[in-house]
């Protein structure tokens, strides 16, 4: 089986304090550490069980820049076969629509049985998977948190929904999936297997490369365009708590047992 996971670079939550510009329309980002988006992460180790079961490889692509490319050598480094950088400074500014027509350009290109993507990324759209399987006519499922293969043109895929339920479906071949975190215990990547990848060739791929019309991707081509990011105002009796974690605990345990909720 042929297998493209579709993986971004984004701010890691964990490493990052998060403020916004001046104009308000982004997040501060010249000093943020950036690692491989989680749902993709998850993505990508899917893609490494289903071939150790039934064989294949395991392409991981991204839509960047020259930074983007340590995430492919990451997810190299965790098993991936081969990685491809999708990159032009005619794609910059691309809403969800353009990326997800660039990914169809490179999709295109190959002969991929299973795509999968992440089920959403930094922008929380969650819009990219949709978009690429409606513009490929391919079977789509998002949410996706179990996937057997039934035979070697079918998968059958189990989705989250509502309520904490499980929905069971078959699904053809070619198709693509968004998956959800959780489906899987991705597996650690160290040093020696990242420097190991490290000289091994990834192409890129421009909007020539790949046959796109500049005019049809980027910002000018947008039909979205983010005009603000903005900090909730405080809710009726909400406290923000500064401090040490231990400090901030006691004082949670406090006003809970204040209100009656500890017995």
């Amino acid at each position: 089986m042929e297998i493209l996971v579709c993986v971004k670079r984004v701010p890691d939550m964990s490493e990052n304090e998060i403020a916004l510009n001046s104009a308000g329309t982004d997040i501060e980002r010249d000093e943020l550490v950036y690692s491989v988006n989680e749902p993709d992460n998850y993505a990508v180790e899917e893609a490494l069980q289903i071939i150790s079961r039934v064989g294949g490889n395991v392409t991981v692509v991204t839509v960047g820049g020259e930074d983007d490319e340590e995430i492919l050598r990451r997810e190299m480094a965790m098993g991936a076969n081969n990685g491809a950088m999708i990159s032009d400074e005619a794609f910059g500014g691309s809403d969800g629509r353009g990326v997800a027509g660039i990914l169809k350009a490179f999709v295109q290109r190959g002969n991929y049985d299973l795509i999968l993507t992440g089920v959403q990324a930094e922008s929380g759209g969650a819009q990219v998977g949709g978009m690429l399987a409606a513009m490929l006519d391919y079977p789509f499922a998002s949410l996706v948190n179990s996937i057997d293969v039934v035979d070697g043109r079918k998968l059958r895929v189990g989705r989250e929904i509502a309520g904490g339920n499980k929905e069971i479906n078959e699904i053809d071949l070619p198709c693509v999936l968004s998956i959800q975190t959780g489906i899987n215990e991705p597996r650690y990547v160290g040093m020696r297997g990242i420097r190991a990848v490290s000289s091994v060739p990834i192409p890129t791929y421009g909007a020539a490369e790949l046959g796109l019309d500049p005019s049809d991707v980027g910002e000018a081509a947008a039909k979205v365009r983010r005009v603000d990011y903005f900090v909730p105002a405080l809710g009726k009796g909400a406290e923000m708590l500064e401090g040490r974690r231990d400090e901030n605990i006691e004082r949670v345990l406090e006003m809970v047992a204040a209100k009656g909720g500890l017995k």
